[in-house]
């Protein structure tokens, strides 16, 4: 295999089922999916072994009991489970393009990351798209898209799907390339050299404070944005608070400010 696929989950089966299905119908197929359950229940865990049944791909459930919201660690957990050399993190509420992994395959490179995107989708839209629609692609099709009253955008330019026309967006487009937990890949080895994930965090940028070590130990972002692009299902977020997000950002800064590499508390403990 030359990918690993890792997605965290948590308590959203019909959302996972989604995702694992858009990585059922991918142009390149070379890749094991690695679930990273942050303390799902039953229900989940019987989807999994279900989709696992049928999956024409390998998959792994990676597990730990609910104890509140541990993004950091089970990530940490499905770094180390991993079997290839090459990660793309994703969620498990985001349903990948059939060309997702064939472009983090052709673009990765020795010594960078990738920075991909993501279309955010509204409820109705996100509730009605069925496995068949991304079997066929419907789902990323505009003109089936505005048919289910999605309004006009200039962000709807991510679904063009030309080649020519990401190459230049994504060198044109205002936003940073920084590591995104919805679409991200990079080396497994560099993330270990930063110690993985920062556990010390919580919800609030803690894929973003990833990136930013890996660019102060030398590792180089690429954008993605246009290429390689998930369609994100539309979901509340009970675990979002201003404490956890004030939190993060006084790490962030602080890693900024002072060119920090390595987590304290991170990946080195399961390893």
């Amino acid at each position: 295999m030359k990918l690993s696929v890792i997605f965290t989950t948590y308590n959203s089966p019909d959302w996972l089922q989604k995702t694992v299905w858009g990585y059922w119908h991918q142009s390149f197929t070379d890749f094991e999916i690695i679930i990273a359950d942050d303390g799902s229940g039953e229900e989940t865990k019987s989807l999994i072994t279900q989709l696992q049944s049928q999956s024409p791909v390998p998959i792994r459930h990676v597990w730990h009991e609910d104890a509140g919201f541990r993004k950091c660690e089970i990530l940490n957990k499905a770094i180390v489970a991993a079997q290839t050399d090459y990660l793309v993190f994703t969620d498990g509420d985001c349903i990948p393009h059939k060309d997702f992994l064939k472009v983090h395959d052709e673009e990765k490179k020795s010594g960078y990351f990738l920075s991909g995107g993501y279309f955010k989708l509204p409820m109705n839209i996100s509730k009605l798209i069925t496995q068949e629609d991304i079997a066929n692609g419907r789902c990323f099709e505009l003109k089936w898209l505005k048919q289910q009253g999605l309004p006009s955008s200039f962000k709807n330019t991510k679904l063009f799907f030309n080649k020519g026309f990401a190459s230049v967006m994504n060198t044109v487009t205002p936003t940073n390339a920084s590591w995104n937990g919805h679409n991200a890949s990079g080396w497994k080895k560099d993330i270990i050299a930063v110690n993985g994930y920062n556990e010390e965090m919580k919800y609030g940028a803690l894929d973003r404070e990833l990136g930013e070590r890996l660019m102060n130990n030398g590792i180089k972002p690429k954008q993605i944005r246009y290429s390689a692009v998930c369609l994100h299902l539309d979901h509340s977020r009970s675990y979002k608070n201003q404490k956890d997000i004030d939190h993060n950002k006084a790490i962030r800064e602080k890693v900024k400010k002072e060119k920090i590499t390595r987590a304290a508390v991170g990946i080195d403990k399961y390893i």
